[in-house]
């Protein structure tokens, strides 16, 4: 560097910083050689703090304001004591610059999910994210414990740390609070407040740092369990299930008499829901519905074809008789319901035993010889 410069760099200077980052927590003050000048200008904006080190020591702080910087209220020479040495004064001073307004677009979430045991469920697996915001509370703290000499400190080389200290606090307060899975969303603010209450106490005194607000947006569980809550839900709005499965074999059974196709099946379909419609309606306590008792079925009656003639019906018992008496024979024509056409007696499986022959009687002994 010519004379100029260092001529230039003798001049009273303005010693500012106009934060265009919205996550740079420190900055130190670029300056030829460390040097800070006898009557600079030192302006500090809201939302800052500048602190001063001299010597490898910190000197002082100063709020947001204008402050003129002399020997009077700064332990720094005056630039005629730099003089002699070449305008290369032997005390090198430093100003640092530390943001003081929250940081708000941060966020944490567990990696992993956190085991707990629930009340409901048993052991369950659980994750959680969130937002959080963080702020210098103790500017001097955090340039002795976190920035040392860095030219830049921003929010992203500390974020990793707190994540861990916010997961590692979020796992021990809900353990420890016990409240059940189904219960979580109700008591978000409560889990909140405990776990940035554990994290400000360590951060506080250990970096100087603090997190005024620590919110949870979310608590997630694994997606077999959320099925068993959404089934259990499903269950508990249905209420009655017999009266569900009554009214849904009701409404299904119209579309199954109208399906194209479905014949016999389809008949058959329609009539083992009938049936099952009606024993659920029976059983089902409250509805009233009063079901009348089917009769029993009734006998088998025939019809039968003599001398061209058709006659009856007669029942079971009264064909026995024309059976015994000869008036219905073998090949008398017999019909009766779901039988194909007019079947000889003797040929229907019911009615052949009764046209058994039966054995003749034994012939009788031979008469006695003379003797």
């Amino acid at each position: 560097m010519g004379l100029l410069d260092k001529l230039r760099g003798e001049l009273v200077d303005i010693v500012e910083w106009v934060d265009d980052s919205r996550h740079t927590l420190v900055w130190r003050f670029p300056r030829y050689r460390n040097q800070i000048k006898q009557g600079a200008k030192l302006i500090v904006r809201p939302g800052q703090e500048a602190i001063f080190v001299s010597q490898g020591r910190l000197a002082d702080v100063f709020e947001p304001g204008t402050h003129e910087l002399t020997t009077g209220n700064l332990p720094i020479l005056s630039t005629l004591m730099g003089w002699p040495y070449g305008f290369d004064s032997p005390i090198k001073s430093e100003v640092y610059f530390v943001s003081t307004r929250q940081i708000t677009d941060l966020k944490w979430g567990t990696p992993n999910p956190v085991i707990l045991r629930d009340p409901d469920f048993g052991p369950l697996r659980m994750r959680a994210f969130g937002t959080y915001t963080l702020r210098a509370a103790n500017p001097a703290t955090l340039l002795e414990e976190l920035v040392g000499t860095d030219g830049s400190f921003e929010a992203d080389e500390v974020t990793e740390l707190l994540r861990s200290m916010i997961v590692e606090s979020f796992a021990r307060v809900i353990g420890e609070l016990g409240i059940p899975a189904l219960d979580l969303a109700a008591n978000y603010p409560t889990v909140a407040a405990r776990v940035r209450e554990d994290v400000a106490a360590r951060i506080d005194d250990e970096y100087g740092l603090e997190v005024p607000q620590l919110m949870l947006v979310n608590l997630s569980l694994p997606e077999e369990v959320e099925q068993a809550v959404d089934a259990r839900s499903s269950m508990t709005a249905i209420g009655d299930m017999n009266a569900f499965q009554a009214y849904q074999m009701g409404r299904s059974m119209p579309a199954a008499a109208t399906t194209p196709g479905g014949g016999a099946a389809g008949e058959g379909m329609g009539l083992g829901m009938g049936l099952a419609m009606a024993g659920r309606l029976m059983q089902s306590p409250g509805l009233g519905v009063a079901v009348a008792t089917p009769p029993p079925p009734p006998s088998t009656v025939w019809h039968l074809v003599r001398d061209g003639v058709t006659q009856g019906p007669v029942d079971g018992g009264r064909l026995a008789e024309f059976i015994a008496v000869g008036t219905v024979g073998p090949e008398t024509l017999l019909w009766t319901a779901g039988m194909d056409g007019w079947t000889p007696a003797a040929r229907i499986p019911q009615l052949s035993a009764m046209f058994t022959a039966a054995a003749p009687p034994p012939p009788p002994p031979p008469p006695p010889t003379a003797g």
